[in-house]
């Protein structure tokens, strides 16, 4: 199986040819994957170097200039790094584009935490109008890619990462999908975190939802799966922990109900391992999520 990242490298290059609005602009990450579509578009294929800031902001120029900028790089340098030039360069100009990250959370544990961004999703958060995808395998990110190109003029972050679950899911138009159901209480499984979660929660008496868009927050499923209420629900996202807790909130806040928030704790881990030893230390790997769902639950 393809990684995200090919995935991303191959969609996107035929998209190019197919649509001449289109544009990637790179700094020096994954040129590799952009060789053929370089020598065919080169007036679409824009690599600056390692300039991150120039990065986005070549992407809302093009986007003033009418075309639809795909621009990438690993969410520590397109997020955290180029922050500003994200929220005034496309949000403050008021136009649109699809920003591609990976490396996610501690993809690659050896780079340190120059390369990990997990509070990626929750920066981006900070800003109005922006969709955000954060797919669970290679299937998904390659749907979720083509509507974020086709999306007219939206701001859309796709968040790709080199965890995977085993098998792509039906990408919904931006709500989450029922995976099972229970009676106990209700796990929000996001992204690659959804075959963990499934480990985990085996032989209990919960629902699963899965969400590959985050944002805009679906709240009528979240509702829909609690039902009457009251509600516990348990929220897994491999970034930020607590990213999405005051959106479940806000969506449950007409009945009594409680929210566990599992992701990515502030504090740093600083003995770099592999990505499954960083899974066991932030306690996202299906032990540790059994054992937090079960005592939130019990």
């Amino acid at each position: 199986m393809d990684t995200m990242r090919e995935r991303f490298a191959t969609t996107v290059s035929g998209i190019l040819d197919a649509d001449p609005r289109t544009a990637v602009v790179l700094a020096d990450i994954g040129t590799a994957g952009f060789e053929k579509a370089g020598a065919a578009h080169p007036d679409r294929v824009i690599n600056v170097g390692i300039r991150e800031q120039l990065l986005v902001g070549l992407g809302g120029g093009l986007a003033l200039a009418g075309l639809r900028p795909i621009v990438h790089t690993f969410a520590s340098f397109l997020v955290d790094r180029a922050f500003e030039q994200v929220k005034l360069d496309f949000g403050h100009q008021g136009v649109g584009g699809v920003l591609v990250s990976a490396n996610a959370s501690y993809d690659w544990p050896a780079g340190g935490m120059t390369h990990m961004s997990p509070g990626d999703v929750a920066l981006i958060d900070t800003l109005d109008g922006w969709t955000q995808h954060v797919p669970g395998h290679p299937d998904e990110a390659e749907t979720l890619l083509r509507r974020a190109v086709a999306a007219g003029n939206d701001k859309v972050y796709v968040r790709l990462s080199a965890q995977t679950n085993a098998e792509p899911h039906p990408v919904t138009c931006g709500g989450f999908l029922p995976v099972r159901e229970g009676r106990r209480g209700v796990v929000v499984a996001v992204g690659p975190m959804l075959d963990n979660v499934l480990h985990a929660v085996e032989g209990l008496d919960v629902s699963v939802l899965y969400a590959t868009t985050v944002r805009p927050f679906d709240g009528a499923g979240l509702r829909s799966a609690v039902g009457a209420g009251p509600a516990d629900v348990v929220l897994v996202e491999p970034y930020l922990a607590g990213t999405s807790t005051s959106a479940a909130n806000d969506a449950l806040g007409h009945m009594p109900h409680r929210i566990l928030g599992l992701g990515v704790p502030r504090q740093e881990l600083r003995r770099y391992g592999s990505l499954d030893e960083h899974l066991a230390g932030v306690g996202l790997d299906p032990r540790s999520l059994r054992r937090r769902v079960t005592s939130f639950l019990n």
